[in-house]
């Protein structure tokens, strides 16, 4: 026996679960959270950090150099050598002011790292700081 709606209409009535709401609230989440998420961005290169006892963690928004044992000084993956660091940190500190961290290998000469200090100094970088690896 049919229902007076079903009557009226001719059609019968389905029991389907609209799911294009719940597909919105779900992409909508995922886009925050990718939106949200702070990515670190790495040096591109695997530095033997020397180790300290008294290191202590730093804030994410920072500048990060890397000094390989072979003398290459790496920003952003790419080989900017000594002469290409005062450049590319006035460049990037006229955009916003953060601190420098250098990854520097333990088997770096101090002469190598001073200069790597000096070129950001030029550069206008006020607060640098050396990247160590816990004591254990």
């Amino acid at each position: 026996m049919k229902s007076s709606f079903e009557q009226q209409t001719g059609r019968e009535q389905t029991d389907d679960i609209d799911l294009a709401p719940l597909l919105d609230v779900v992409f909508i989440l995922l886009i925050f959270f990718i939106v949200t998420t702070v990515f670190v961005k790495e040096t591109g290169v695997e530095v033997d950090k020397p180790s300290s006892i008294s290191s202590k963690s730093l804030a994410k928004n920072v500048f990060l150099l890397a000094i390989t044992n072979d003398g290459q000084v790496i920003y952003d993956g790419t080989n900017i050598g000594i002469n290409g660091i005062r450049s590319t940190l006035e460049h990037l500190n006229r955009k916003e002011a953060r601190p420098l961290i250098i990854q520097a290998d333990k088997a770096v000469t101090t002469e190598q790292l001073v200069k790597v200090i000096d070129q950001a100094k030029l550069a206008g970088i006020t607060k640098i700081s050396l990247a160590t690896q816990d004591f254990q």
